[in-house]
């Protein structure tokens, strides 16, 4: 299995002789939306790739609706480079999904926390609840926030999506053996969360989760794209430099290739 960020929460996943991306954010999109705003999300970083700078992509998983994670300028034209392509999406989330991927329904596969399906013969995928920052609901019950667990290859990854801590995570994902953590870092500020703006794990509390899920590898994402709401990159290496034998810590990083074998 090998992997590659893109920056935000966004990965490419090379497995089971196919190709997987995660909420992939490759535009301005948010930039443009809130230009002139008290939070402007001017990026930090350059957009690292185009979607079709990502060549064949045989499935896309999306955890919420949030922008950065499901991004219209970035899902059209990834659907459209890739007819065959689908797409996971938390149920919650379907009518957002058909409007901002711009497919039939027929590709999209829509999932809920605790369901586990296999897009492929090869990979197996099962949805995990999230809080960002509460566990939210529909009024028809489905979780509007999701992570993802996927096993190919012989090893098992765990990417959270947006989260906070919560009773019962930890013991969610546990039994799934996790080999890798991929965990956001940005942690929450008071200033943005009565701006209505979604906090995440902190570096500390990232580490805890990986620690009790079991995973010996923890790569941190969700940082350096907007400047109100990122977590210093030295602060994640000076962690990572201190990290005891249990736990590998990794700064995420572009133009960066992650092994993980069985």
């Amino acid at each position: 299995m090998r992997l590659y960020w893109l920056g935000q929460a966004g990965f490419v996943i090379r497995a089971g002789g196919r190709s997987i991306v995660i909420d992939p954010y490759l535009s301005d999109s948010l930039a443009e939306k809130y230009r002139g705003q008290r939070f402007e999300h001017r990026r930090m970083m350059p957009i690292p790739a185009t979607p079709a700078d990502l060549g064949a992509v045989d499935l896309v998983l999306v955890t919420h609706q949030h922008t950065d994670h499901m991004d219209p300028q970035t899902l059209m034209p990834l659907a459209a480079a890739n007819p065959e392509c689908r797409f996971i999406v938390p149920r919650a989330a379907l009518a957002s999904a058909m409007e901002r991927i711009g497919v039939a329904r027929k590709r999209l596969i829509a999932v809920d926390a605790g369901e586990t399906i296999t897009p492929f013969p090869e990979i197996g995928i099962t949805a995990i609840r999230a809080a960002h920052e509460t566990l939210e609901r529909t009024p028809d019950g489905w979780h509007r926030f999701l992570g993802y667990v996927i096993k190919a290859d012989g090893v098992s990854l765990y990417h959270s999506g947006d989260t906070i801590p919560f009773e019962g995570l930890a013991e969610e994902v546990a039994p799934h053996a996790v080999d890798l953590a991929l965990l956001p870092v940005n942690g929450r500020r008071a200033e943005l969360t009565e701006a209505g703006i979604a906090g995440n794990l902190t570096l500390d509390e990232a580490c805890l989760l990986a620690g009790r899920i079991g995973a010996a590898d923890l790569v941190a994402h969700h940082y350096g794209l907007f400047a109100f709401n990122t977590e210093d990159p030295d602060v994640i290496d000076a962690r990572s430099a201190a990290a005891d034998c249990r736990l590998r810590l990794h700064r995420a990083k572009l133009s960066v290739e992650y092994r993980l074998s069985s």
